[in-house]
């Protein structure tokens, strides 16, 4: 099944994107990458605006989990308990298995998952659903991975 390696969305941070702007997309559950995405891959805690964003679509009824390709299990699972998310841990990305594993234990399918990323080579080779490329952010953590140039023209929405 074809796909594109050029994310559908692309931010500069991931607090760009609100719970409305899921429930336009139809997305009822996000998976997002956590190193250099939603924080610094040495961070151990989440810090209060991060805390924030992720109770917004939870209480707005969208599903959010983190997947990430750890394989130290105990940073991302304190980081996750800190913030009473579930993770999918050795997700293998880009693989589908730990996606496909993550969307199965929320009850969601591919059709209603986007995947948020700070690369898109892995986002997009690993993104949920056939013909929805994933979004992507600028990373967090001061280290750009996605190979785009800083301070390239984004903007939220269709790119």
């Amino acid at each position: 099944m074809p796909f594109s390696l050029t994310p559908r969305w692309v931010f500069q941070h991931y607090s760009e994107i609100t719970p409305d702007w899921l429930r336009q997309q139809g997305i009822t559950l996000l998976l997002s990458d956590l190193d250099f995405t939603l924080a610094a891959k040495k961070t151990r805690r989440p810090d209060q605006s991060l805390r924030d964003w992720i109770a917004a679509p939870r209480n707005a009824g969208i599903g959010f989990m983190i997947v990430s390709n750890n394989r130290s299990g105990s940073r991302v699972t304190e980081f996750c308990a800190d913030l009473g998310v579930p993770y999918q841990g050795r997700a293998g990305k880009p693989s589908p298995r730990g996606l496909e594993a993550a969307m199965a234990r929320a009850g969601a399918d591919r059709v209603c998952t986007a995947l948020l990323g700070d690369k898109l080579l892995l986002g997009g080779m690993g993104a949920p659903q056939p013909g929805r490329s994933p979004a992507s952010d600028g990373g967090a953590g001061g280290r750009r991975r996605d190979g785009m140039a800083e301070g390239a023209p984004r903007s939220p929405g269709p790119v």
